[in-house]
């Protein structure tokens, strides 16, 4: 007999976290349910882990692989799924005993919802609390005309949904560090997207995170909104971005957000590359509030050059770019980054800056 739900685990070199995330879906009240964990490539204890798993436990199914990348290991979990849900925990989190169960009973009795999540329990690498983070937002407000764009964001490690819906959009695509926001846009188009009020797990926050450094910070600014350029072009009825596999590569080795921004304009019209400086400009400004680096010179620069696109933007969400440019000029000053402060910030923004970084003190 199928399981309700199968739930995914991609793993790669996870030795430290990953007994703690599979125990915690072996405690889950909803019994009928699989775990199908593909092992990456793995160089650590994480083989010998999921082998003594696997033996304790029967509804722990390992695929092991060589390491070819987290987008191909997801889809190979999809691939392996056969029950009507399938569920997301990655192998650094850990999910609440009423996770799945709560989850399923929303799904079941709202027909028209694709996918959902929930809230998170924020710890740190060692398992501590953090306190202060902030929560997602209704995925239902999400706007890909925006910069940045408002994304349907669901923390991934809470994601629920049907996989015959996750199927018939093609399961994961190569997104460039943005391959579960792609997923949510594309599932939007099908139904409803939720966040429910309700605290679903622990999040592991830690410095080796993929978008913990600056290059990887740029990747991300770039490839999520490439993502929702992508939905743009969809709603408009047109041919959708092409995702090669290669071009998660082909941005690290342009390094810099300007040449990434190059580099993923090759498939856009005129308009749309200029909607894309501004927006990766704004996302980079975005992640570089709460992820452990700063923009260089170079992308201060860039930034500051990209900020005339917003001409084409709403008021108010010029407002908001300008929030941006402000906090994050303040933001440098006080980290003695005047040089990088004042390659970013039009003259017409001075005030403001200086007001925020005198009213820091």
């Amino acid at each position: 007999m199928p399981a309700r739900v199968d739930v995914m685990m991609p793993a790669y070199n996870a030795a430290s976290t990953l007994r703690e995330a599979i125990d915690s879906l072996r405690a889950q009240t909803l019994r009928g349910i699989r775990i199908i964990v593909v092992d990456d490539g793995s160089t650590d204890d994480t083989p010998a882990i999921l082998a003594a798993l696997a033996a304790e436990d029967a509804r722990v199914v390992v695929l092991r692989k060589d390491n070819d990348g987290i987008v191909e290991a997801r889809n190979d979990a999809l691939a392996a799924c056969d029950a009507e849900f399938v569920a997301c925990l990655d192998a650094d989190d850990a999910a609440f005993p009423e996770r799945l169960a709560r989850q399923l009973a929303y799904l079941e009795s709202h027909p028209n919802c694709v996918g959902l999540g929930g809230e998170v329990e924020h710890v740190d690498e060692s398992g501590a609390k953090i306190a202060g983070m902030t929560q997602q937002g209704d995925p239902g407000l999400a706007d890909p005309a925006q910069a940045p764009a408002l994304e349907p964001y669901i923390v991934h490690s809470t994601f629920m949904a049907r996989r015959a819906d996750v199927v018939a959009v093609g399961g994961y695509r190569h997104v460039p560090n943005s391959e579960d926001s792609d997923l949510f846009w594309r599932l939007a188009e099908r139904g409803a997207l939720v966040n429910l009020p309700e605290v679903f797990g622990k999040y592991r926050v830690h410095t080796a995170s993929i978008s913990s450094s600056i290059i990887n910070g740029r990747v991300m600014a770039v490839g999520s909104q490439l993502g929702a350029l992508s939905a743009l072009r969809r709603r408009a009825g047109r041919r959708d971005v092409p995702f090669p596999r290669e071009l998660h590569a082909s941005l690290r080795a342009a390094m810099s957000l300007e040449k990434m921004c190059a580099v993923a304009a090759r498939d856009l019209e005129a308009d749309e590359a200029d909607h894309l400086r501004v927006a990766a400009a704004a996302k980079l400004m975005e992640l570089s509030r709460y992820r452990p680096y700063e923009p260089d010179a170079t992308d201060c620069a860039f930034i500051r050059s990209a900020l005339p696109h917003a001409a084409a933007m709403s008021a108010k969400n010029r407002k908001e770019i300008d929030w941006y440019v402000t906090v994050t000029a303040a933001r440098l000053v006080r980290k003695g980054m005047l040089a990088e402060a004042l390659a970013l910030t039009p003259p017409r923004n001075y005030p403001v800056a200086a007001a925020r970084v005198l009213l820091s003190r």
